[in-house]
């Protein structure tokens, strides 16, 4: 089952975290980051570009991403973007956040009657 990146359906703190970490493997240009996180997530996200861009210019503009235009490898103008240091460092406290939440949701769904 594939879960599909609309308005309202993922947490946008959640979307945020996962192009972070995209991009700390390295730059990538808009289309590039949904198709790696789509491979990385086994097929299980599909983020749509009414979701996507949003994020990106929200991230760009909290400093976390830059971005250049280059050119795709199918010969194509995009804008690239890439991880700065301050993004690198939210990406690094929005994890350790996820891993404290991931915790917390697993020790509820744990929890046995009586």
């Amino acid at each position: 089952m594939a879960v599909e990146a609309r308005s309202g359906e993922v947490m946008q703190g959640m979307l945020d975290l996962l192009i972070l970490k995209v991009l700390s493997l390295g730059p990538n240009h808009g289309w590039g980051i949904s198709q790696r996180l789509q491979q990385l997530s086994r097929e299980r996200f599909q983020v749509n570009q009414g979701s996507l861009y949003p994020a990106l210019q929200r991230l760009a503009r909290r400093g976390w991403v830059s971005s250049h235009w280059g050119t795709s490898d199918n010969n194509r103008r995009a804008r690239f973007y890439r991880l700065t240091r301050e993004g690198e460092r939210q990406l690094d406290a929005e994890t350790e956040g996820w891993a404290i939440f991931r915790s917390a949701v697993e020790r509820v769904l744990a929890a046995t009657p009586g």
